[in-house]
């Protein structure tokens, strides 16, 4: 008879997630991982199969509750440059709060590039991050809110390098009047 699954796989996610972005891909044991998450080694190959696989499904977790938050703010808005503020000024205010956190989807790119399941997941995450912006401008461009001589999905590019930019640069603590300054240049590409 198979045994029940004693925990929150959620739970056990977020955990995972988390003890990854303190100590990053290769240094985190599966010794750790088990401790952190509260489970048995059988519990973990089974729900999870491999240290990579877990943390495939991290980085899926995290993308998907990311581009949550962004469709969020950006769906239904009337004004593009006020919702564009408050997605960049949340991420510059995470990594001012706690700059060790940073961005799993960067992390990722920088420490897994070897990956390939990796690496697909990161363009997937940017992609989807693109994707998002590019259909929010678009309706603001049908509002008239931009300029009908701008290209969305060129603006849609830009900031998503910007986002992955400013999330690299809140690692590095540059300091709030360096990012503000960036961000007032980036927001001026709306104009």
């Amino acid at each position: 008879m198979a045994r029940i699954r004693e925990f929150d796989i959620d739970r056990a996610l977020d955990r995972a997630m988390d003890l990854f972005w303190r100590k990053g891909y290769a240094e985190t044991s599966l010794q750790d991982l088990l401790k952190e998450m509260s489970i048995g080694s059988g519990s973990f190959y089974a729900a999870f199969g491999s240290k990579e696989q877990l943390y495939i499904r991290c980085l899926e977790r995290y993308t998907s509750l990311q581009g949550s938050e962004l469709r969020e703010t950006l769906d239904g808005t009337t004004d593009i440059r006020t919702a564009v503020r408050k997605v960049l000024v949340s991420m510059i205010e995470a990594d001012l709060t706690d700059p060790t956190r940073g961005c799993l989807v960067v992390s990722t790119s920088t420490q897994c590039g070897e990956q390939p399941s990796a690496t697909e997941r990161v363009t997937t995450a940017v992609r989807q991050v693109e994707s998002l912006l590019a259909g929010a401008l678009e309706q603001a461009q049908v509002r008239g809110e931009i300029s009908p001589d701008k290209n969305p999905r060129e603006l849609a590019r830009f900031l998503t390098t910007f986002i992955q930019g400013i999330r690299v640069v809140g690692q590095a603590r540059t300091g709030r009047e360096f990012v503000e300054d960036a961000l007032s240049v980036a927001m001026r590409a709306l104009d």
